[in-house]
């Protein structure tokens, strides 16, 4: 017993020395509760700063994924453990689904991180210790990680608008915890899947990092410390590529002659803040390094494009622009009302349609008779002041991106006649006198 009184006080101070300075003031935590020996050290050492910290709000969560035959007997051990310990316990039930090549550890965690950024505490508090961070370390550099990559774990971010995540145990090792929570008698649930070494991270934990630990025992701390400096190193990184964001942007896009100035790496980190402040994820390496080169050495005429799961990004006009994938939904003809030139916007088009008085367009009539905004077939052709022009030609010689071309829209009369081709051209058999010019105006990507 004497060992036990000694080792927590010791715990739970050294945990509230680390208490950062973003987060005084904040009493309301939920500690994520697998059942696992480090949640519950966290969970019993938060207990104890509840008992020091008057107006301290403690609550757990357990994440129940479904994948083990074991999985409802983990439950019912966290109820046990919390009504022991007197802290309200939610259970949430999730199902884990991996698609797209995804593995099931990577959407189980997606699916445990969706649970948290509900919670309606202001901090949620995680167990990752300092032997997880040398793992994490690892693996993103064997990946070939970047900087952020190997910056690992940080101790505090935010996870959801009022809600912060916590890693109060980074600086503790998984020895030390396990000798905490035995001295206080704790009990805790193995998952058996953390024995299968077809998972890397289990690799490392049961034959890689036992024979590091005998040559370098201080690898742990080591490895911490090298992924304090790569998140100092991909801080200035970002802070670079904010500005140079600044610097190239021009409306909604990026200068390519700007962007062209910089040196290659400045190129690629500027590329990557952009499609971070989008809400992008990262391309391949090889893949984002390839359409900057198309985009540096592409002829005039060509629209260099990197699709991506969230969108396109592509070269026109000499600018980089972003366009979402709403460019792959299927269109029907859409009937338009017309209200005198007033715009409208066509959210399933993924733009607006607008309208210019000019000296010569289309009559108010004509429109005001029923007008149709119409998916391209392939074949249309629009009257010319001598025959009919294929709105294909009509589309390339105005420098719509390819990218576009195949969905923009035209307008047609209620008889199914072309009148126009948007912000290109209007039927010479309908504009003799003044007139409306359609114009159409393609939503892109803010950021």
């Amino acid at each position: 017993m004497d060992a036990s009184r000694k080792t927590q006080p010791e715990l739970a101070d050294s945990l509230i020395k680390r208490w950062p300075d973003e987060m005084s003031g904040l009493f309301a935590f939920e500690v994520g509760l697998s059942g696992g020996l480090d949640s519950v050290a966290l969970l019993s050492l938060l207990c104890e700063v509840r008992q020091r910290r008057p107006g301290f709000e403690l609550s757990a969560v357990h994440v129940h994924h479904g994948l083990s035959a074991n999985a409802d007997a983990w439950a019912a051990h966290c109820q046990a453990l919390c009504g022991a310990l007197q802290v309200p316990l939610r259970i949430e039930r999730v199902r884990v689904s991996a698609g797209g090549g995804e593995s099931v550890e990577a959407a189980a965690r997606d699916a445990r991180y969706a649970v948290y950024r509900r919670s309606r505490a202001q901090v949620v508090a995680l167990a990752h210790h300092q032997d997880d961070q040398a793992e994490t370390v690892l693996l993103q550099l064997l990946r070939g990680g970047g900087p952020r990559a190997l910056a690992a774990m940080p101790a505090l971010r935010e996870l959801a608008p009022g809600t912060l995540l916590w890693r109060p145990l980074l600086g503790f090792t998984r020895e030390r915890l396990e000798a905490y929570v035995r001295e206080r008698r704790l009990s805790w649930v193995e998952d058996e899947s953390n024995r299968d070494t077809r998972f890397r991270r289990n690799l490392l934990r049961q034959d890689v990092l036992p024979l590091l630990a005998k040559a370098l025992p201080h690898y742990r701390s080591h490895l911490a410390r090298a992924a304090m400096l790569q998140a100092d190193a991909a801080a200035m990184l970002d802070e670079v590529a904010r500005q140079d964001l600044q610097a190239c942007r021009v409306g909604d896009g990026l200068e390519c002659a700007r962007l062209r100035a910089l040196s290659p790496p400045r190129r690629r980190q500027l590329l990557l803040a952009w499609l971070d402040a989008m809400g992008w994820p990262a391309p391949e390496p090889g893949a984002l390094m390839e359409f900057l080169r198309q985009v540096e050495q592409a002829g005039k005429g060509a629209s260099p494009l990197l699709t991506l799961p969230s969108g396109y990004l592509l070269r026109f006009a000499d600018t980089l622009q972003a366009w979402p994938k709403v460019l792959d939904t299927p269109l029907a003809a859409t009937p338009l009302l017309w209200r005198d030139g007033n715009a409208q916007p066509m959210s399933e088009w993924g733009g607006e349609l607008a309208w210019e008085w000019r000296e010569s367009g289309l009559p108010d009539a004509l429109l005001a008779s029923g007008a149709t905004l119409a998916p391209r077939q392939g074949g249309e052709k629009l009257s010319a002041r001598a025959g009919r022009r294929e709105v294909k030609d009509l589309l390339r010689e105005a420098g719509v991106p390819p990218l576009l071309r195949k969905r923009w829209p035209l307008l047609c009369a209620a008889d199914g006649e072309l009148l126009a081709v948007p912000g290109v051209a209007v039927a010479f058999r309908h504009a003799a006198g003044p007139g409306w010019w359609p114009l159409w105006r393609p939503s892109r990507v803010d950021w």
